[in-house]
Parts: structure tokens; C-alpha cells; sequence
């Protein structure tokens, strides 16, 4: 994948992520007043982003994303990745979660939308003890 510099930067931050690191390279990567918006959250700025990713490393272990394509346009780019964990509870097999994100640059090469895009309900619920068996019976019921 050919990657522009600042896009680079991102897929660099993304693969690298932890928590001692976490605030000072987020603020290198995105604008001070972005965007971002995932199935669960719809947030602006450093701290509020900062905290999504607190939260996640809080709640599963040894996460990591892994991009497997891009394309970017001149400010805009469109990401596929892998996003693979264990949960603290439940299963500790390890998951995977399958998505895409929605990027818009700023003149300055730092990201002003993150807005990715992946089912929550397959990708996730369905991985869930309880709600897991519930979310396959109605997927099976819709597919009748």
C-alpha cells in the first residue's frame, strides 16, 4: 500500500498503540477539535479520544490493530483493519474484530474525522456468553 506521509503516521500510531505513549502520540496524529465515531461512541477532541482508548485497554487484554489496506484521495483515506484482543472476561480465546474507517485530513496532515464502520453485532455480541446464543437465534430468524 502506498502511503502518504501523514497517513503513514496514522497506520504507524494504530499498530503501535499503548497506553505510556498513548496521549502524547494521539496529539501528533489528530486535530485538537476532531471527530470520531465508532458503533458505541461519537466524540471531539484529545481527551474525549484519549479516553475510548483508555477504556479499551481497560477492558480487554493485549489489543492490536493491524491495518490490511488503505487508499487516500488528496485529504481523505479509507482504511480495512483488524482489530484482535482478549476480553478480561468471558472468552480469553483471542477475537478479532473486522472493520473500516472513514478518515478526513486537515491541511496540516492531521486527522479531523475518524469515523469507523463495523457490526457490532456480528463481530462482537455474538462473541458474548448470554446475548451471543440470543444474537444467533435472531439472525437465524431473520435469515428464514
Amino acid at each position: 500500500m502506498n502511503r502518504s506521509p501523514e497517513l503513514a503516521r496514522l497506520v504507524r500510531f494504530y499498530e503501535a498503540i499503548n497506553p505510556a505513549t498513548l496521549h502524547e502520540e494521539l496529539a501528533s496524529v489528530y486535530a485538537t477539535d476532531a471527530h470520531f465515531k465508532d458503533p458505541f461512541n461519537d466524540v471531539k477532541g484529545h481527551g474525549a479520544i484519549a479516553h475510548i482508548f483508555t477504556h479499551m485497554f481497560h477492558q480487554v487484554n493485549q489489543p492490536s490493530f493491524h491495518v490490511i489496506s488503505g487508499i487516500q484521495q488528496d485529504g481523505e483515506a479509507f482504511l480495512t483493519w483488524e482489530f484482535r484482543f482478549r476480553m478480561k472476561r468471558y472468552r480469553t480465546d483471542e477475537q478479532c474484530i473486522r472493520g473500516a474507517t472513514h478518515i478526513l485530513f486537515d491541511e496540516r496532515g492531521l486527522v479531523t474525522l475518524h469515523r469507523d464502520y463495523w457490526d457490532a453485532a456480528e463481530e462482537l455480541y455474538e462473541k458474548l456468553p448470554l446475548l451471543g446464543a440470543f444474537m444467533r437465534m435472531l439472525k437465524r430468524a431473520a435469515a428464514r
